[in-house]
C-alpha cells in the first residue's frame, strides 16, 4: 500500500509541476517578485497544477502513515519519470533518447534499492530530545548552503540552494510521518503537539529555499539537488532517527548506495530536459522575466 501511495504521490507532484510550467510559459510575469504568486494565482492552469500537488502531499502523508521514511522518499523521485510523458503531452517537450534512457536509470535503481536495502521496522515518532538533535544537525548542515547559496555563478548557486532544499524536504517528510501517526488519537490531537507547528515553519522554509534555487535561473542544478538529497536524507533519518533498519550485508550496502548515486545522475539528466522548456529559442519556451523586489 505504501509503495502504491508513493507512486500515486509522484504522479500527482509531476502533473503539478508540468502544469506550473505551462502556467509560466504561456505569458510572462511582470512586476516585482514579491508579487509572482499572486500573479500565478490568477491563471486557472497554475491554480490546477497546485491542487495536484495538495493531493501529491495527501497522498505522501498516507504513505509514510502506512509505509516507511526511507521507502518513500526514495519512489517520490520517480515524479521526473512521470513528468517526462506529461510534458511531452501538456507542454510539447522533446523527448531525446537520452532521457528515456535516465527515466529507466532511475526506475531501475528505485527498484535496486529497495531490492537490496529492504528497509524494515521503525517507530512514527521519536523522543524530543532526538527531533531536536536531528533538527539542529539538519539546520547546521543547510544554514551554510544558504549562505554560500547567495553569491556566486548562478548553477553553484541553485545546488547549494537545492541541496539544502532536499534536506528540508526530507525532514518535513519524517515530520509529516510524525503527525499522520497522531491522527489515530484523533484530529484534533494534532494540534496539541509540536510536530504540526514544527512542520509548518520547516515546510515554509523548505518552499522558500526551494523558490530561491529555482530563481537563479538554473533549473537542472536546484532540480536534480533537490530531489538527491531528499532520498538520501530520508534514509539517513529513516535509519537514525526513526530506527528504520536496512540491510547490513557488505553488498547490500554497496549496491544500496550505488542505486542511489545512479538515480541522482539519471535526476541529473531529466533535469535538464525539463529546464530546457524554459531555455529554448522560440518565443512560446522563454523564461518568464520576474523583476527583483
Amino acid at each position: 500500500m505504501d509503495i502504491a501511495l508513493a507512486l500515486v504521490a509522484a504522479l500527482l507532484f509531476a502533473l503539478g509541476t508540468v502544469l506550473q510550467q505551462r502556467a509560466g510559459l504561456e505569458a510572462p510575469v511582470e512586476g516585482p517578485s514579491s508579487g509572482l504568486l499572486v500573479q500565478m494565482a490568477r491563471r486557472p492552469v497554475w491554480l490546477i497544477g497546485i491542487l495536484a500537488d495538495a493531493f501529491g502531499f495527501v497522498a505522501q502523508a498516507a504513505a509514510l502513515g502506512f509505509g516507511r521514511l526511507a521507502v518513500v522518499q526514495p519512489l517520490l523521485v520517480s515524479s521526473v519519470v512521470f513528468a517526462l510523458p506529461l510534458g511531452v503531452r501538456l507542454t510539447g517537450q522533446k523527448v531525446r533518447r537520452i532521457d528515456i534512457g535516465a527515466a529507466f536509470l532511475v526506475t531501475a535503481a528505485l527498484v535496486a534499492f529497495l531490492t537490496f536495502a529492504n528497509p524494515s521496522g521503525g517507530r512514527a515518532d521519536a523522543p524530543l530530545g532526538d527531533w531536536l538533535i536531528t533538527i539542529g544537525a539538519c539546520l547546521a548542515v543547510c544554514a551554510p548552503l544558504v549562505i554560500g547559496g547567495r553569491t556566486g555563478p548562478a548553477p553553484r548557486r541553485a545546488a547549494m540552494l537545492g541541496i539544502a532544499t532536499g534536506v528540508l524536504f526530507a525532514l518535513s517528510a519524517a515530520l509529516t510521518k510524525a503527525v499522520v501517526d497522531e491522527l489515530d488519537d484523533g484530529i484534533f490531537t494534532i494540534f496539541t503537539t509540536w510536530h504540526l507547528y514544527g512542520l509548518a515553519v520547516i515546510g515554509y522554509a523548505s518552499m522558500t529555499l526551494n523558490q530561491m534555487a529555482l530563481n537563479t535561473g538554473a533549473l537542472a542544478p536546484a532540480v536534480a539537488t533537490s530531489m538527491a538529497f531528499d532520498p538520501i536524507t530520508s534514509v539517513v533519518l529513516g535509519v537514525v532517527l526513526l530506527d528504520e533498519s536496512l540491510n547490513v550485508g557488505a553488498i547490500d550496502i554497496v549496491v544500496s548506495i550505488l542505486a542511489l548515486a545512479a538515480a541522482g545522475a539519471g535526476m541529473a539528466v531529466l533535469a535538464r530536459q525539463q529546464s530546457g522548456l524554459t531555455s529554448g529559442p522560440g518565443p512560446a519556451e522563454k523564461e518568464p522575466e520576474v523583476s527583483p523586489a
